[in-house]
């Protein structure tokens, strides 16, 4: 009976299975690891004003300016130039990587840029109506807008009442420049007031802060600002006319 009795006491003695050492090894090494990784959470909120709340508070603020400085930058509607598509103090989001990745603008895009040496120093948003190369006239014998020779049906963004201009203008535009009209043409101080100016009315690329993709407020009015089918017949610059 002794001799059963220390093989038992013996059999409790002996060490654990080595899965189970290694199982704890892990545990407590990831658990050092998470510590680190937030340590300097608990630093930094050690000699800020109100700890991690304001941290935080703090952390939210440099994201959001990170992003509207890169991202995507909301600008209030400050005019009537765009009714139709835009209302006066709509706040419209403007994607500013659109144009960033070897993309142009397109014929029918909204964007808003610097007008500074071209319309004036302030932002502006117009739709695209020619992009480089581009002849852009107007009006035809029908009284409508035409963009290397084809005409353009705008009446899915033109305001109601307005004729494409009360302006003639026979232009083409430069490479790297774009022709920009407001929806609300009776209205609007565009392209076609400009034309006498430095550039001709014409304003480069690289003073496109973006493209408006949404209306984001008020909310009653949030809509995507998608591009209109009114181009998509209109030939690339130098095509045939008719």
């Amino acid at each position: 009976m002794d001799t059963e009795a220390q093989q038992h006491m013996e059999r409790d003695r002996s060490p654990r299975p080595s899965g189970v050492e290694v199982s704890e090894e892990i545990s407590d090494t990831g658990g050092s690891e998470e510590r680190s990784r937030f340590a300097w959470v608990d630093r930094t909120s050690a000699w800020v004003p109100g700890g991690r709340y304001t941290l935080t508070v703090l952390i939210c603020l440099l994201f959001l300016a990170l992003f509207s400085n890169f991202v995507m930058q909301p600008f209030q509607i400050p005019s009537s130039s765009m009714a139709g598509s835009l209302r006066i103090g709509d706040r419209v989001l403007v994607n500013k990587l659109a144009y960033r990745f070897g993309s142009e603008p397109q014929r029918g895009d909204v964007v808003v840029f610097d007008g500074t040496g071209y319309f004036g120093n302030a932002d502006y948003v117009k739709r695209v109506v020619g992009v480089g190369g581009d002849r852009v006239v107007c009006c035809d014998q029908e009284g409508r807008l035409e963009v290397n020779g084809r005409w353009v049906d705008e009446s899915s963004f033109l305001y109601p009442g307005d004729s494409p201009s009360n302006v003639p203008f026979d232009v083409v535009v430069p490479e790297g420049r774009l022709f920009l009209l407001g929806d609300h043409r009776s209205d609007s101080s565009d392209s076609r007031d400009h034309l006498g100016s430095p550039g001709g009315g014409m304003v480069p690329l690289g003073s496109v802060i973006g493209r408006a993709e949404w209306i984001a407020w008020p909310a009653d009015h949030w809509t995507r600002l998608d591009r209109p089918d009114a181009y998509a017949r209109v030939p690339a610059a130098g095509g045939a006319h008719g």
